[in-house]
């Protein structure tokens, strides 16, 4: 049980950087849905007139959601390993 638990959090974390690229691509979701690749093609727009932070803390809740998954399934392959107990 807990490898199938480390390899969801996994392609779970995979899942959301899939679709932050996509959208920021502009081939994910509608433009009209809010999505972190959206806000961050949005801001990308504003990124040499000054206005940076459009960028940077949509880029950063996606690196730190990502890490906080990958966190997680580190926390669960040691939580759930019976060796280690």
């Amino acid at each position: 049980m807990g490898p199938v638990l480390v390899i969801a959090t996994i392609h779970l974390a995979i899942a959301i950087i899939t679709e932050a690229t996509l959208s920021f691509l502009g081939v994910g979701v509608p433009v009209t849905s809010p999505s972190l690749g959206t806000l961050i093609r949005i801001g990308n727009d504003f990124l040499f007139s000054g206005e940076w932070w459009n960028t940077i803390f949509p880029g950063a809740a996606l690196v730190l959601l990502v890490l906080s998954v990958n966190l997680l399934g580190d926390w669960l392959r040691d939580a759930l390993n019976p060796r280690l107990n």
